[in-house]
């Protein structure tokens, strides 16, 4: 969706991203708003829609009360854009929840706790003696050297 190759719309998804995140800030009032970080915006290449990606802190009901909020600031918010951008069409804005900071955090859990298994495995092994040879491996056997080689000779 988004041209990344093309600069002039990169920089529009940067600037929309400000935008919107200072919108979040300081003028949308609605107090079904959460904690909510803009992630990252991607806008097509013909300029015309923008999908702003962001995370809220909290529950589900948190996600669901910003959801709806940014849905009905979404029109003011739009003309927001379209005033501090100047363009003479402003792109339609979707609002839409960026799971990936979730996905990421229940990955560090999962990580975190093969580390404490890691770990434990390590001193249980602190210690610990081979139940056999601590080399059991046949290796070939040395043959003895002859030191007359020449003595048929």
């Amino acid at each position: 969706m988004n041209m990344s190759g093309n600069p002039r719309v990169r920089r529009i998804a940067d600037r929309i991203q400000v935008i919107v995140a200072e919108m979040l800030e300081r003028r949308i009032k609605d107090p079904r708003l959460g904690f909510v970080t803009v992630t990252d915006v991607r806008v097509s290449g013909d300029t015309q829609q923008a999908t702003v990606f962001y995370t809220v802190f909290g529950e589900q009901d948190a996600m669901a009360g910003t959801a709806a909020a940014l849905e009905s600031a979404k029109g003011l918010i739009r003309s927001e854009v379209g005033k501090q951008l100047g363009m003479r069409h402003v792109p339609t804005i979707d609002f839409v929840h960026d799971a990936i900071p979730e996905n990421a955090r229940h990955l560090d859990e999962v990580l975190a706790k093969a580390r404490a298994s890691d770990e434990a495995v390590a001193a249980t092994r602190e210690g610990a003696t081979y139940a056999g040879e601590s080399d059991p491996y046949r290796k070939p056997r040395e043959e003895p050297v002859e030191d007359d080689l020449d003595a048929d000779a």
